[in-house]
Parts: C-alpha cells; sequence; structure tokens
C-alpha cells in the first residue's frame, strides 16, 4: 500500500501523461523489434512491463524522439518503480535523467518532481524496499539533477535511519576519496550535488548517524568536510586501525 502522497502523485503522472505516444518513432533497427516500436506510436495502449523497462534504460540516441517516448512511457513506468516492478533500477541511467524534463509544461515538470518526492518518501518507511535504498536515491537525485529534495526529505525515525545508516557506508568510501558515488549520474550537475551531499552528511547527516549509535560512521561522515591532506592525516585513521 502507497502513501496518500504517493498514490495522489501516481494518479497526477496518469491523468497528465495519459494519452501520449512518439508519432514518427521508428526506434533502433537493430535493437528494438518492429512491433515493440509501434507501441510508441500507439497512445491508449499497454506496453509489456519489460518493453517498459528496456526502453527506459536505452541510450537516447535510439530513439527518434526520446522525449517523446518517455512521455510516453512515463504512467506505466512511474507505476512500476514505485511497485518495483520494474526489475533492477540500478544497472543504467535512467531515462528521465537524460530528458530536460523541467522545460516540459508546467503541469508535466510538476508531475514529475512531486513523483520523486513521494516515491522517495513514501521508500524511507519501508524496511526492506523492493529496490537498495541507494539505487532509489540515485535514481531520484540523477532524474531530479540534484540531492537536496530527498536529503531535506529524509525524515528522521528508525527505518529511515537505518536507510542513512546503509547509504552512508555505502558512499563514504568514495566520498573519502573525493570521488562520486554515483556511477550513473553522467550530467553536469552531478558536481554540485556531490559536494551538496558531502555537505549534508558531514553535518546533519552526521549528526543523525552519532544519536543512531553509527559512531564510526558519523566520524567518517565528518571526515568528509576536511581537506584532504587534513581528512587522511586525522587521528581517526590511527586509532581505528588500533581498533580494528
Amino acid at each position: 500500500m502507497f502513501s496518500a502522497a504517493l498514490d495522489a502523485a501516481l494518479a497526477d503522472i496518469d491523468t497528465v501523461f495519459n494519452g501520449f505516444a512518439s508519432p514518427h518513432e521508428t526506434g533502433c533497427g537493430f535493437c528494438h523489434a518492429p512491433e515493440e516500436t509501434a507501441l510508441l506510436r500507439t497512445p491508449y495502449t499497454r506496453v509489456p512491463l519489460d518493453v517498459v523497462q528496456y526502453y527506459l534504460f536505452e541510450v537516447p540516441d535510439h530513439f527518434d524522439d526520446h522525449s517523446a517516448v518517455m512521455r510516453r512511457l512515463l504512467p506505466q513506468a512511474a507505476r512500476a518503480m514505485a511497485e518495483g516492478t520494474l526489475g533492477s533500477i540500478g544497472y543504467g541511467a535512467h531515462g528521465l535523467s537524460r530528458v530536460d524534463w523541467r522545460s516540459w509544461p508546467a503541469e508535466q515538470a510538476a508531475a514529475i518532481e512531486a513523483f520523486l518526492r513521494a516515491w522517495w518518501q513514501d521508500t524511507l518507511t519501508l524496511p526492506e524496499p523492493p529496490y537498495g535504498i541507494d539505487d532509489t536515491f540515485e535514481t531520484c537525485a540523477t532524474i531530479a539533477g540534484t540531492v537536496l529534495p530527498f536529503l531535506d526529505g529524509w525524515i528522521p525515525g528508525p527505518v529511515a535511519d537505518a536507510h542513512l545508516a546503509h547509504c552512508s557506508d555505502s558512499w563514504l568510501d568514495d566520498l573519502l576519496s573525493d570521488s562520486s558515488p554515483f556511477p550513473r549520474w553522467y550530467d553536469d550537475s552531478e558536481d554540485t550535488g556531490v559536494a551538496d551531499l558531502r555537505t549534508w552528511l558531514a553535518g546533519p547527516g552526521a549528526v543523525r548517524l552519532r544519536a543512531r549509535g553509527d559512531s564510526d560512521l558519523a566520524v567518517r561522515a565528518e571526515l568528509v568536510a576536511l581537506p584532504y591532506d587534513e581528512r587522511w592525516a586525522h587521528p581517526y585513521w590511527t586509532n581505528a586501525s588500533a581498533t580494528n
């Protein structure tokens, strides 16, 4: 069962993107079956879920109008993402992260933004979400082009804080090495996203980790705020080596 916010967001996606198609789509003659490409040209017809998944993560230059294809797939894709029926979401760049959806008509952009926020907040309440919590975060952030709404929406609570500990553990090796923890973030917004994550994780994130009893994670999170040389010269590393 979805939260009321996610139910409303999915209903809005269904309404706003109902009947969209890519009327002149020819697809890739090598990779796409003609009957599957025909579905992209045909509104009001369900696309098999495996085809939705395939097209959603396909490279943009395999379509004549990638933006139109994303609009066509959105009602089914968003619901499958929320239900966990899309298959893996962490193996490639999501198609919505490769289109400029913020330049679409206001009601379309607003529907996508509301869905991402609601999906993320709903996921935070699930002890065992259908996708890895770090994959869900990266999907939301790369589509949105920012981490801030999802960090701001990371409301404290036992389940959400457990997810924070998991994500922090996943991210910190990269952040401490001045690398990006997001392998599928390909546009210019990545640097800002990583910087914003570092700032949040070293501040509010570390406070929450320490309050949860994850003192080791909290210290490492705080270290990402230091310049590189100071970070690795910190006494923590000597102490950690002596106790592990």
